[in-house]
């Protein structure tokens, strides 16, 4: 042969490679835009509103979008305790500015720009470590988490597009780009700090030897020196470390307890084996055994060392946390034959599609539900009982979150409560009658949570399986208004069957068949007595409570006040009273409370009955 005829053989290679990269890259175009454009109106959902919120405060302190104060499960918290480093916040925040108002359709648009950098990182690792790139991608892309959570607004899509391109940098020793990718992995999401062990774990195999190496060695702790770099800014910018104040939340809310974590690991080892098709994880596992190769070497400590930091740094659970850990699995995988792989993917991108269905329809609900009762609640003060995509589009019909504690809100006659039954509503005392009620139900009898799902989806305290299978209704969704108070006791024990609507505000559930513990101020409403008697509260200040002045007020006025000297048993009487109203409002304060590890609410003394008595 000669030179024209190999430069003619040579350069149709090219082209036909060329043109097989062209055909693949546009097969892979086309799944990411079937797993997205049918989900572009998806509403807003999940821990979407924390990160809208942050989004929100950005239009005024762009520096620090978490620097606000926001209502948590019914508690007023510091929102720079929001374990997530800022980069949602700032692109939500971005995007909110060019749009100019919260929008679903753009917004998700807007996202799948990290779709399509997720695949292209995942192409080119695969390219390096599979025999069948084309299939290891399209298994990837069918990751249930990936399909399903990518239709969300939350942060973990922009952290598995930029850790998926650091790793991809990173081994195509693009090392700029490897930097910056990682840096914006770590302002995404602090689990990007696995990145360094992992990277330094592929070093080991493939440069050891190499002493050119130092700069890649140098690129392994940018993730770890970048969230330095942060905390220490917002300390300087603030006044505080974000890491301490979420460590704070985690400790008061019992987040990081045994229990917790060991529910949380074994939620993780049942998410694994559905990252693919779990008919495939047999042989996948059997081939790996039998190439002991450096690439099985590094996929297996990359998956091993993000499954061992998942279970030791994070609590609930969630499917969505092991996205990081898909691409070597799906590496690993796509060594079998290329059937298998068909198969598999066919099965596993039906199932993430039903369950990204389920998932659409639940949130949907809620957005529907909000727009049925909005003529209902023209007019009248509403509160939220509850979070997630409820909350959302109640509050931006003008409604506010429910609180509990010494900061919540006393509920008048003729307010509108909106719960739900499995968004972590609040206990309340009002008197209610419902003006409007709806099951949420999905087309399919599938569940990634509910009511009476055994799904750890989304949080391993609803159960350990991936999905459930159920036609139950997803939630129940409740509109009432608050009907007025006729309080029929004029002396309250905390155990009467009346306390329920007597209590206004400031009372826990009741303990011991007895006695509720109060917060810093409790307020009940009592039936006025047909003649002077003296008002009195009956508590308890245990041993580790500091509270030490006690203050009773009948409508407002002071009369009685007293300061103990240590822990007791008391009872704080007045002189007699006669109320002017048929009905008395009657409020026990004090001067200090206290919280113990692993329960947040604020605790002040231990309240056994309350009210009018000789």
């Amino acid at each position: 042969m000669d030179v024209p005829e190999v430069a003619t053989t040579i350069g149709g290679r090219a082209l036909a490679r060329a043109g097989l990269q062209s055909r693949s890259a546009f097969v892979l175009l086309a799944v990411v835009l079937l797993i997205r454009l049918p989900f572009l109106n998806q509403a807003i959902q999940g821990d979407d509103v924390y990160y809208l919120a942050g989004a929100e405060h950005a239009q005024i302190d762009p520096l620090d979008p978490n620097h606000v104060q926001y209502v948590f499960l019914g508690e007023r918290v510091d929102l720079r305790g929001f374990p997530h480093p800022p980069f949602n916040a700032w692109f939500l925040g971005l995007l909110l500015a060019i749009v100019g108002d919260i929008r679903e359709v753009p917004f998700h648009a807007a996202y799948i720009l990290f779709s399509v950098v997720a695949a292209l990182a995942m192409w080119s690792l695969a390219k390096r470590f599979s025999p069948h790139p084309l299939w290891a991608t399209l298994l990837f892309l069918a990751v249930p988490a990936f399909v399903i959570n990518g239709n969300s607004l939350e942060s973990d899509l922009p952290f598995l597009a930029f850790w998926m391109a650091a790793v991809a940098c990173f081994i195509a020793e693009r090392w700029a780009w490897a930097a910056v990718a990682i840096m914006l992995a770590a302002l995404s999401a602090y689990q990007a700090v696995f990145l360094t062990p992992i990277l330094a774990v592929y070093l080991w195999i493939y440069r050891r030897r190499d002493r050119t190496a130092r700069l890649a060695t140098l690129l392994t702790l940018v993730a770890p020196v970048t969230l330095l770099v942060l905390q220490l800014f917002e300390r300087w910018y603030s006044g505080t470390l974000p890491v301490a104040v979420s460590a704070g939340y985690m400790s008061s809310y019992g987040l990081q307890t045994l229990a917790n974590k060991l529910r949380n690991a074994a939620a993780l080892a049942v998410h694994a084996c559905f990252i693919v098709f779990p008919a495939l994880l047999p042989g996948a596992i059997l081939t790996a055994r039998r190439r002991r190769g450096r690439e099985t070497a590094f996929l297996a400590a990359w998956i091993a060392l993000f499954f061992g930091g998942a279970a030791v740094l994070f609590f609930a659970g969630s499917a969505r946390y092991l996205l990081p850990m898909a691409a070597p699995l799906v590496l690993l995988v796509s060594r079998l034959r290329p059937r298998w792989l068909a198969l598999g993917f066919a099965a596993q991108l039906a199932l993430s599609l039903a369950l990204a269905t389920v998932n659409y329809q639940h949130w949907d609900g809620y957005r529907r539900f909000a727009r049925q009762i909005r003529p209902s609640t023209a007019g009248h003060r509403v509160y939220i009982d509850g979070e997630w995509g409820l909350r959302y589009y109640l509050e931006a019909d003008g409604g506010l979150p429910l609180e509990r504690g010494p900061t919540g809100q006393v509920l008048r006659a003729g307010d509108i409560v909106v719960s739900s039954q499995l968004a972590y509503p609040i206990a309340f005392t009002a008197p209610t009658a419902s003006i409007a009620e709806r099951p949420i139900r999905a087309a399919l009898p599938l569940q990634l949570i509910g009511l009476q799902a055994r799904s750890g989806y989304s949080t391993a305290t609803k159960g350990l399986l991936p999905f459930d299978i159920t036609a139950a209704p997803i939630d129940i969704v409740r509109a009432a208004i608050v009907l007025d108070r006729h309080p029929t006791l004029t002396y309250l024990p905390m155990n009467a069957p009346e306390a329920s609507t007597q209590i206004v505000s400031g009372l826990y559930d009741v303990e011991g068949g007895a006695w509720r513990w109060m917060s810093g101020s409790a307020v009940v409403l009592l039936k006025s007595p047909a003649q002077a008697q003296p008002l009195e509260a009956v508590f308890t200040i245990p041993d580790p409570a500091p509270a030490r002045h006690v203050d009773l007020l009948l409508d407002g006025r002071v009369v009685a006040s007293e300061t103990y000297s240590g822990p007791g048993a008391y009872t704080l009487k007045s002189p007699p009273q006669s109320p002017v109203r048929e009905t008395a409002s009657v409020t026990l304060t004090l001067d200090r409370t206290f919280s113990v590890p692993g329960d947040h609410r604020e605790l002040g003394v231990v309240v056994s009955a309350i009210g009018f008595r000789q």
